[in-house]
C-alpha cells in the first residue's frame, strides 16, 4: 500500500531523515520506533502531507503521494492522528466526530461508523455531548482517533498516541488499537512505548538519527537482545 524510497527531510541545515526506505502492506500494522529526535514524526509527517521532503519518493497504492495537495490525502483514504491530538476543544465529542465524516468518501455510512467508534471507545458514547476540551488526555486521544476513523480511512497514521498518558490509560488505548488492527485496517504508528507497540505490530522499523538501523517482524525484534537493550529497557520481552 505504501512505498517510501530514499526519503530525506531537512529543516534548514539539520537533516531529520536521511535516505529512508520502508514499506507498509495492506492490512499491516507497521511501527516506527526510536528515541526523541530520531526522525519518527518527520517520517509520519511526510506521509501525511505535513512535511515536505527534500528528496525521495512516497507511493501510495502505486500513485505518487507527494504530487497530491495535503487536503486531498483524506479523500484518498489517509487519516493522520497528529502528536498533540489536534481536536477542536470547544466542540462536543459528537461534533468532533462529525467533522471526521465531512470528506466525500466518508459521508455514506457515517452513522454506522459513529456506532463503531462508540463501540470501540464506550466512554465517548457516554460523553458524546461533553465539550472535548474538558476531557482527560486519554479521552481526548480517543476523540482524535475516533475522528480519524470517521473519515473511512484505508491507512491510519498515528503519531505518539500514548504520549503523556497514565499507564492504565495507555493500556486501555493499546487494547483499542489491537481491536482496530484485528479489523484489518492498515496502520502506521510512531511510538516511544516500544514494548506495547511491538506486542501489536506485524513489523517495525528502528530509527536513530534519521536513519533506519534495524527492521523486521515485531516478534523477532521483541526477542532480539540488542533491540531489548536499546529500546525495551533491558531483557527481551517474554
Amino acid at each position: 500500500m505504501l512505498e517510501i524510497a530514499d526519503l530525506s527531510v531537512r529543516y534548514g541545515k539539520h537533516t531529520a531523515l536521511d535516505g529512508i526506505n520502508a514499506t507498509v502492506g495492506a492490512g499491516e500494522m507497521v511501527a516506527i520506533l526510536g528515541a526523541n529526535g530520531a526522525g519518527k514524526s518527520s517520517l509520519l509527517g511526510a506521509v501525511g502531507g505535513r512535511v515536505k521532503p527534500a528528496s525521495g519518493t512516497i507511493r501510495y497504492k502505486g500513485a505518487d503521494l507527494l504530487a497530491l495537495p495535503q487536503h486531498q490525502l483524506v479523500e484518498e483514504g489517509i487519516a493522520l492522528v497528529p502528536e498533540g491530538r489536534g481536536i477542536f476543544p470547544a466542540m462536543s465529542v459528537e461534533d468532533n466526530l462529525s467533522l471526521g465524516a465531512l470528506p466525500r468518501r466518508a459521508q455514506a455510512g457515517a452513522a454506522q461508523r459513529r456506532d463503531e467508534v462508540f463501540a470501540l471507545f464506550p466512554k465517548l458514547a457516554q460523553r458524546r455531548a461533553q465539550v472535548a476540551g474538558t476531557m482527560s488526555g486519554g479521552e481526548q486521544q480517543m476523540v482524535a482517533i475516533g475522528r480519524a476513523l470517521m473519515s473511512a480511512p484505508d491507512l491510519l497514521l498515528l503519531d505518539e498516541p500514548s504520549l503523556g498518558l497514565a499507564p492504565i490509560v495507555a493500556q486501555e488505548l493499546f487494547a483499542a488499537l489491537g481491536r482496530i488492527r484485528a479489523g484489518g485496517l492498515t496502520v502506521m504508528i510512531v511510538e516511544q512505548n516500544a514494548a506495547a507497540t511491538l506486542a501489536l505490530a506485524d513489523r517495525a522499523y528502528l530509527l536513530e538519527a534519521g536513519r533506519i538501523i534495524g527492521a523486521g517482524p515485531a516478534a523477532q525484534l521483541r526477542n532480539d537482545p540488542a533491540v531489548a537493550a536499546a529500546f525495551l529497557g533491558g531483557a527481551p520481552a517474554a
